[in-house]
């Protein structure tokens, strides 16, 4: 099997990776997975894709992690996931699809407005 690519994005957050079969390491921006994600859960998002299918030990993953924070890095690394995977099978694509792994979180940050602390918050209102 060759190496498969995929893009996987969250919020600001971009997830580059590269697939290929192997014993189930992976490697983010050269750290070890557990060391860059040290929480469980954020772990757990990561490969939801890979324990749907049971194929946690079946694909060696390197992975080049870019902008945005650490929750929205692992919600795209798990979209790139799901994409890297249905390349390499199509079968896999209704599994992943019915647990809503191949959709995009097209949430955004909404911009700050002129005159407003915020992008919504009002300065504190003075009768006097």
């Amino acid at each position: 099997m060759d190496i498969v690519n995929a893009v996987g994005r969250r919020k600001s957050a971009v997830a580059r990776i590269f697939v290929k079969e192997g014993s189930g390491n992976i490697i983010i921006n050269d750290r070890e997975f557990k060391e860059y994600f040290p929480d469980e859960i954020l772990q757990y998002k990561a490969t939801q894709p890979l324990q749907a299918l049971n194929l946690a030990n079946g694909f060696d993953i390197r992975v080049n992690l870019d902008g945005g924070g650490i929750t929205g890095q692992a919600e795209a690394l798990r979209l790139a996931i799901a994409r890297a995977l249905v390349k390499i099978n199509p079968d896999y694509r209704p599994a992943l699809k019915a647990q809503g792994f191949l959709t995009r979180d097209p949430r955004e940050v909404e911009r700050k407005k002129p005159g407003r602390p915020g992008a919504r918050k009002r300065f504190q209102f003075s009768k006097r």
